[in-house]
């Protein structure tokens, strides 16, 4: 196994760029284009392909769209005409999530999309959390703690994208069968963030003061959301749950801010990513659909996704 040596590559449509060199002359050199490294969850998957392609001895460059789906159209693109045998894709959002794939297929490269997925442009393989499941999860966790009544309010993620959709689906099916829990709010957000949580939940609460359950589609927004439950300074307590399980959200979960969040394998999401990448380099097949579970964590289980993230 050889161990390679990080170096700066080129900027990349005026964001940096890492590239991990291996001494060999013959690796092949994998791009990751990512969504927004900005986000926890993205940086996460990020670094455990950057710590596998190490490993293996893999040229791996790195790009950040910084949330936006033109820039992330033209990085993609840079890294194809680089030459790059095989494309990790976090998609930026759901507009034009589909031209990069076509554009590597055009090229005869293959593509792995991680967490989200063009519908009209499917990639090689796609690998990510099954939302759907793990959301009908935490919504029967929230049908629990609260005895199976309330009014939900719910913090979108980018509408469109692969994981809203498949969260929103599954909380429904998990609500629907608690019929005392009741949606009186829902709004989405355009980027995940925790101060659109927290703008979108202060609205929400003025409008809304019975609220007594929130759920952020992502820990960001959950915790943005926990903030303006606290300024709120309301009579009753307000349940608050996330989704991705990230370092700020487990810790949040530890402290009591959030009760819940599903915890997504984002070491092994990134592991799996570079393998199937390689795979597909060498013409090995893979499955066309890669969905990984979810745990879902409370104060009672947290402390061990802490010190050691799946």
């Amino acid at each position: 196994m050889q161990t390679g040596k990080m170096i700066v590559a080129a900027t990349l449509v005026g964001l940096s760029a890492v590239a991990w060199r291996p001494d060999s002359a013959h690796a092949q050199e994998v791009g990751l284009a990512v969504a927004n490294l900005q986000s926890n969850f993205f940086n996460e998957i990020k670094q455990a392909v950057e710590a596998e392609a190490k490993a293996k001895g893999v040229t791996l460059t790195v790009v950040d769209a910084r949330g936006d789906s033109a820039t992330q159209v033209s990085q993609v693109q840079d890294l194809i005409t680089r030459g790059i045998k095989a494309l990790i894709y976090i998609p930026a959002g759901a507009t034009a999530a589909g031209v990069p794939v076509r554009a590597a297929r055009a090229a005869n490269i293959p593509v792995v999309a991680v967490d989200r997925t063009a519908p009209d442009e499917p990639a090689e393989t796609f690998i990510a959390t099954d939302s759907v499941a793990a959301a009908r999860t935490l919504g029967n966790e929230v049908c629990a703690i609260t005895g199976g009544k309330g009014n939900v309010a719910i913090i979108q993620g980018q509408l469109g994208t692969t994981p809203e959709v498949d969260r929103d689906n599954g909380f429904n099916t998990a609500l629907a069968a608690c019929p005392g829990l009741k949606v009186i709010a829902k709004q989405a957000s355009k980027g995940w963030h925790r101060d659109e949580g927290f703008a979108i939940a202060q609205d929400m609460l003025q409008r809304h003061p019975d609220i007594t359950v929130l759920f952020g589609r992502a820990d960001a927004l959950a915790l943005g959301a926990a903030q303006a439950v606290k300024v709120a300074n309301l009579d009753h307590q307000v349940v608050i749950v996330g989704f991705d399980g990230d370092t700020s959200g487990l810790l949040a979960v530890r402290d009591g801010t959030l009760a819940a969040t599903m915890t997504q394998k984002t070491q092994f999401m990134g592991k799996l990513a570079l393998n199937s990448a390689l795979d597909l380099i060498k013409g090995v097949k893979v499955p066309a659909m890669q969905l990984l579970p979810a745990e879902l964590t409370t104060k009672a289980n947290v402390a061990p996704f802490i010190a050691t993230h799946p």
